[in-house]
């Protein structure tokens, strides 16, 4: 059996390995659909193996191919969606002993109930894989408490920042302005519904806030009046002039990774009193996800789908042009 692991600093390999051997509160899922990001492409650079190879992927979808006896909620068929996080049994994809870049999931202790989500039979399991990215853009919004009638900036309209975007735009915020340097990304945010969208190579983003959202006063003159800002493109240059620029009583959440520190101007933040939230992996209920892709096609938001072999290929288109929006790695019968 084929998976993607991770060997050390730039050494990802297609390995074979042995077939999982599950328990009695075990599933194995046939992967169907497993989406890569810019967390994989981060993982792939730095390493992140603790003294063993370590599996990659944690946005995964297929169909139950065998269940434990002490697993009551499922059964072999069904359709479902994978929550990654440490639920019981490790991470997925991020450490962890499993991975989803795999044809055949083992996913410990699905009995726990927290692990495994059913999604209806007529979801693509292509769509239904947009669920984990999915969740981390919904927490960002969850943690800004943005309510119809504010006023957001998303920076960043890479998956988290278009999910972002898709959670406000289902929640009536629909006063939002995209920033993003690709164009086709962009055109993605337009898609979803932000009200404006802007490239910072082409215009002076905090002047075209001040005209799109109006002005609010400060001591030391008008800021725009964006109540909310998301930073979901990892540009450090972002929380800085989102402070300097921002209005008085803003709120900014950071749900990008930035793993070098990151200079700030807490005189900034106390003047202001603005809010800073930082926001990781999902709402309480990884459901909400998946209820979400219920209500909205999101399914326009994948722009490749690649072969488990073609993994590389969709690194480079991650850490290339960055022209895309999600970029899933398809196996067997992905409807």
């Amino acid at each position: 059996m084929k998976q993607i692991m991770l060997h050390g600093k730039n050494d990802w390999r297609l390995d074979d390995i042995a077939e999982p051997t599950p328990g009695p509160r075990d599933a194995l899922v046939r992967i169907a659909a497993c989406g890569i990001c810019g967390t994989d492409v981060s993982y792939v650079h730095m390493g992140m193996t603790p003294g063993h190879p370590i599996p990659l992927g944690h946005e995964m979808a297929g169909f139950v191919e065998w269940i434990g006896d002490e697993v009551p909620h499922l059964k072999v068929g069904d359709r479902v969606v994978v929550c990654p996080s440490d639920v019981g049994g490790g991470a997925m994809g991020t450490g962890g002993g499993q991975g989803g870049l795999t044809p055949l999931l083992h996913v410990p202790d699905a009995a726990s109930g927290g692990r495994l989500f059913k999604i209806p039979d007529d979801m693509p399991l292509t769509t239904a894989a947009l669920a984990e990215p999915l969740a981390v853009g919904m927490q960002a919004v969850n943690q800004s408490e943005a309510k119809p009638g504010e006023r957001v900036a998303v920076f960043g309209c890479g998956p988290i920042g278009l999910m972002a975007i898709a959670t406000l735009m289902d929640r009536g915020v629909e006063d939002v302005v995209a920033i993003d340097f690709s164009r086709e990304r962009l055109n993605l945010a337009k898609s979803l519904g932000a009200s404006q969208v802007l490239d910072p190579s082409e215009v002076d983003i905090w002047e075209e806030l001040k005209r799109v959202h109006g002005t609010a006063p400060f001591m030391f003159g008008p800021t725009c009046a964006t109540d909310v800002f998301i930073e979901a493109s990892g540009a450090d240059s972002v929380i800085g002039d989102v402070l300097s620029n921002g209005r008085v009583g803003g709120r900014l959440v950071i749900v990008a990774l930035h793993y070098r520190p990151v200079p700030t101007s807490f005189l900034n933040l106390l003047m202001k009193q603005f809010t800073i939230r930082g926001s990781i992996e999902y709402p309480e209920r990884f459901e909400d996800a998946i209820e979400l892709l219920q209500r909205r096609d999101l399914s326009t938001l994948i722009t490749h789908k690649l072969s488990l072999e073609e993994f590389g290929e969709g690194l480079a288109i991650l850490e290339g042009s960055k022209d895309c929006g999600k970029v899933m790695i398809t196996m067997g019968d992905a409807q």
